[in-house]
């Protein structure tokens, strides 16, 4: 393996694959060719973390799907600009200006919060039948809070005339 050699555990795998799909896609300079390898080594990388975490076969099954399921929902929206993404817990939330990128969240199945106005995305293990009271903040600091993108987002501000009486 090129890539992911120095990664013992599975969140390892998935934050070194954070920042080479932040580095290496092909929206953001870098070349389909080298995301692919990048792509292929993730998922040997993954699998050989997961076997060694002692997890059934079901649990071994579940944690290679989820973990696919959350690189192709990085992969969709890495690129976008003006937007922050973050990881807390197990859900991917994205703030800033998504208002433009909404139709792109979606297809990337991300859910609209709107007492939150922010989109999220997890999987169905983690779905939860009785949310949305705590706010944003206070997931982050009962979850913990990675940001994926360097990027801090970009406001969109209408130019307004200014008129003088």
């Amino acid at each position: 393996m090129k890539w992911f050699n120095e990664c013992g555990t599975l969140e390892e795998v998935k934050a070194t694959y954070k920042k080479l799909a932040k580095q290496y896609h092909p929206d953001l300079g870098g070349d389909t060719v080298t995301m692919q390898e990048i792509n292929k080594e993730y998922a040997f990388a993954s699998a050989k973390a997961i076997k060694g975490a002692n997890l059934s076969e079901e649990e071994t099954e579940n944690e290679i799907l989820s973990s696919e399921a959350y690189r192709n929902a990085i992969e969709k929206i890495i690129h976008l600009e003006g937007i922050t993404i973050e990881l807390v817990g197990y859900w991917l939330w994205c703030t800033g200006n998504t208002y433009p990128v909404r139709a792109t969240l979606k297809d990337a199945g991300f859910f609209f919060a709107p007492k939150k106005l922010a989109w999220y995305f997890r999987t169905a293990e983690y779905k939860v039948s009785k949310g949305g009271k705590k706010s944003l903040d206070e997931i982050r600091s009962k979850y913990g809070s990675e940001v994926l993108n360097d990027e801090k987002p970009k406001r969109n501000y209408i130019n307004q005339k200014t008129y003088k009486p």
